[in-house]
């Protein structure tokens, strides 16, 4: 008895080691996978660039590309991704205003996309006749960046000392041309319009302009500068900056190998920032 005894705690204390194990391997193994949602160009592109030099570090970086903005942040407040990559800090900090349920952070900066002004039918701002049109998304976010373009480019004034992240056409004090600036549908859908020629000019995101076989360099009438405060960040949820693979990630995507990677795929369009 005292033989079967022993053997059945034996077996019993190899099956809790057995379990502790598994589970203790099982816990590594997620805490070694970063999740993360990505607009397909360039961001998801740059992830899966990052993914092999990850790799090499154990850590396994799974891009799912989704293109909907009005998504990604609530899948990253849910808990369906453990990181998202497709904005920038005054759109994060609009959509934490309007979800009180968001509790996001930036990781870090990885690139500026520089936004531009398109047009088929003229090659600078000068050109755009009395009472013209430009279109520009109904992205709220961005409203006060794509007026500070226009103003970049001489055709509007806004208010002195009003903070261009925030303006708005109410602060519009300039307008010598009469241009008749359009708000149209979604972002995605500004390359579209370009094409149809729904406006003079469209103010298209670059990652939207790059989708649709543009060059900003190259095509953009007016291309706004890089002292924009839109660098487009990695989010996670607030403390999730911390976890050691957020870390790696944040490393390697300011890494040399990616901002080479970066200025030699975009040829200039796309800016690597490296904080």
């Amino acid at each position: 008895m005292k033989k079967l005894f022993a053997s059945a705690v034996l077996a019993l204390s190899v099956t809790s080691l057995a379990a502790c194990g598994s589970s203790g391997g099982s816990d590594s193994s997620k805490e070694k996978e970063i999740k993360i949602v990505a607009t397909s160009t360039p961001h998801a592109e740059i992830l899966e660039e990052a993914a092999s030099i990850l790799e090499k570090k154990d850590i396994k970086l799974d891009v799912e590309v989704n293109d909907d903005y009005s998504l990604q942040n609530k899948m990253l407040a849910s808990g369906e991704v453990d990181a998202n990559f497709f904005q920038h800090t005054p759109y994060l900090k609009n959509a934490m205003k309007e979800d009180k349920s968001f509790d996001l952070v930036s990781a870090g900066g990885v690139h500026l996309e520089p936004m531009g002004v398109y047009s088929k039918k003229y090659k600078n701002l000068d050109e755009i006749p009395k009472n013209g049109t430009i279109m520009i998304s109904n992205n709220v976010a961005e409203e006060g960046r794509m007026l500070a373009l226009l103003q970049q480019g001489g055709l509007i004034k806004l208010k002195e000392g009003v903070d261009p992240v925030s303006a708005t056409k109410k602060d519009i004090v300039e307008n010598k041309k009469n241009i008749n600036i359009k708000v149209g549908g979604d972002a995605a859908l500004m390359p579209k319009a370009y094409e149809n020629e729904e406006a003079d000019a469209v103010i298209i995101n670059t990652n939207y302009a790059i989708g649709a076989d543009l060059t900003p360099t190259k095509d953009a009438i007016e291309l706004e500068g890089e002292d924009s405060p839109y660098v487009n960040i990695i989010a996670v949820k607030k403390g999730d900056e911390d976890r050691e693979e957020i870390k790696e990630l944040m490393k390697v995507l300011h890494s040399k190998e990616i901002q080479d990677f970066i200025k030699e795929k975009y040829k200039g369009s796309i800016i690597p920032v490296s904080k």
